[in-house]
């Protein structure tokens, strides 16, 4: 999936690029005026990728691709767009995973934990879930390339029964955004990606709960459930966990501005 050497080599091209992406609002117009000279491969398809991304289309979405943990995830217009917060719960999963692991990236979207996962554990089962069939048609070209596999259907529906009561690692980053806060997000999300995985009901926890009430069921003794959240949340989701016998703990990282709560299966 790496990019084809440009034939765009003005520098003039690159300065009024980065002129009309900040006039749109575009934070890091430089470097994406970079990735985009980079990717198109005629000047047509410049201005066309250029008009795209002024005109709010994710920078992911028009280039096919994402950045994460060091990898290019394919992601197709219309599917969540992962993000970089998120790599502190890959972190966390791969901690918690022995050389053999068996793990589940459920919700998985694009399949960007589970490929992440794959590529730092070559020696984990990993196995991955979702009900959008455009984001399942992602994940198996992200996470199949690396031995993994993908189900489509919701959460554990689809997952092979055999997985019950051994899965070492659960991954979940479920959609948590409250119902009431998708309208103060930034366009280019609540508007091209699907409000599936970003609507997490009132207090932006149902699928967790949902989650949690399952999770006993498909960990191994001692397994683990690792979530994403906000930091206000946390609270909540460490009631969810308690309540479903999980023992839970809080990990944070100031430099990624992200919380995961981690609930342990007692042996």
């Amino acid at each position: 999936m790496s990019a084809s050497p440009s034939p765009l080599p003005p520098s003039s091209s690159s300065v009024a690029i980065t002129r009309r992406l900040r006039a749109a609002g575009c934070v890091y117009a430089e470097d994406e005026a970079k990735l985009l000279l980079s990717a198109a491969l005629t000047p047509a398809d410049l201005d066309s990728m250029v008009d795209r991304r002024v005109a709010g289309l994710p920078l992911e979405h028009i280039l096919g691709w994402a950045e994460f943990c060091g990898l290019r995830i394919a992601v197709d217009p219309g599917v969540f767009v992962p993000r970089r917060r998120t790599e502190f719960l890959v972190q966390q999963a791969l901690a918690l995973s022995g050389p053999e692991a068996v793990v589940v990236d459920l919700c998985c979207g694009s399949g960007a934990i589970g490929a992440a996962l794959a590529a730092a554990a070559p020696s984990a089962r990993i196995y991955a879930a979702d009900i959008d069939p455009a984001a399942v048609r992602c994940a198996r070209r992200n996470i199949t390339a690396v031995g993994g596999q993908v189900f489509e259907g919701d959460l554990f529906e689809p997952l092979p029964p055999a997985l019950r009561g051994c899965v070492d690692v659960l991954v979940v980053n479920a959609p948590y955004v409250p119902t009431g806060e998708i309208g103060m997000m930034p366009a280019e999300a609540r508007i091209h990606e699907p409000r599936a995985a970003l609507d997490g009901g009132g207090d932006g926890l149902d699928v967790q709960r949902r989650v949690g009430a399952a999770a006993p069921l498909w960990l191994a003794p001692e397994g683990h459930l690792l979530v994403e959240c906000s930091g206000r949340q946390a609270p909540r989701t460490v009631g969810i966990f308690t309540r479903c016998g999980l023992l839970p703990r809080v990990v944070e990282s100031d430099e990624l501005a992200a919380t995961v709560i981690i609930g342990s299966l007692p042996r």
